[in-house]
């Protein structure tokens, strides 16, 4: 099922025909005519059915006209309209929508409970498979969206392990794409063109949020103490080589891991140290 586009008659022209046509019948009904009565009756009758022919299209709207049942063609043309009165009208809106789904509760990849909705926006482009193809195009946009949207989740981490590795909180673009196929595939046989899909709640369910908070800081901590050490060991270095160079200071090996230990205490220690003065003999 395609949409089908067909030619529709102005609305307002065959409308002054019709009252026209009305006026003159009861002009001849009156006896100012020599038209039979009854030939009048019966054009005003035919004339009166065919006002049922006409019907109102919106800009960025669409009529899906059908005839007993089979489709007969798509009018997209705005303004008062007519068509054949046997013709069954069925309007589509064609503007851009958008709408939030609810918050799901779902597994991510790695198998803990997380909290996640999206936006979605989206508008019909084949208005005849909207109507013909699925009984309720709006209410299967928001199914097929809740479902896709579980679908999706399913395949990613909530926080990335890895350095190449995507998840739904450190990768929002990439994720938003991955949606993004999950609806096309989804709501393309309904004639729906999904124009965008973003995470909008995106949280770890509340009976594991408080321990994952707790892992995410002790990341944190370690990534904070490695850096610490990792830049108190160059220090360390740089300061025993500049020794060395300058001949300030010959130091034995024992006393070399005594000045190690102690820079590091200092470098890397929380809190601020309290240094002790030494003015008897190194030895």
């Amino acid at each position: 099922m395609q949409e089908n586009p067909i030619r529709s008659l102005p609305g307002i022209p065959v409308l002054l025909v019709q009252l026209a046509v009305l006026a003159l019948c009861a002009w001849t009904l009156t006896g100012s005519g020599g038209v039979l009565p009854g030939v009048a009756i019966v054009v005003a009758l035919a004339t009166a059915f065919t006002l049922i022919g006409h019907y109102m299209i919106e800009p960025n709207q669409a009529a899906v006209l059908s005839l007993f049942g089979n489709y007969v063609g798509t009018v997209k043309d705005a303004g008062l309209r007519w068509n054949n009165p046997f013709l069954t009208k069925k309007k589509v809106s064609l503007r851009v929508r958008n709408f939030e789904s609810g918050r799901l509760k779902v597994n991510e990849l790695e198998g803990s409970p997380i909290e996640i909705a999206a936006v979605i926006v989206w508008r019909v482009v084949d208005s005849a498979e909207a109507v013909f193809n699925v009984d309720d195009y709006e209410s299967f946009v928001h199914i097929q969206s809740e479902a896709a949207l579980r679908a999706m989740a399913t395949s990613y981490p909530y926080d990335q392990h890895e350095d190449d590795q995507i998840s739904l909180r450190s990768h929002p673009t990439e994720i938003s794409d991955r949606l993004k196929e999950h609806l096309d595939e989804r709501l393309t046989a309904a004639g729906v063109d999904v124009l965008d899909a973003r995470i909008s709640h995106l949280a770890y369910a509340p009976e594991i949020a408080h321990a994952m908070l707790q892992r995410q800081q002790a990341n944190a901590v370690i990534a904070a103490r490695t850096r610490i050490v990792a830049g108190a060991v160059g220090m360390v270095e740089m300061a025993l080589m500049e020794l060395q160079k300058s001949g300030v200071v010959t130091l034995d090996e024992e006393r070399k891991a005594a000045m190690v230990s102690n820079l590091l205490v200092v470098l890397c220690g929380d809190r601020g140290t309290q240094p002790i003065i030494n003015t008897g003999s190194l030895y």
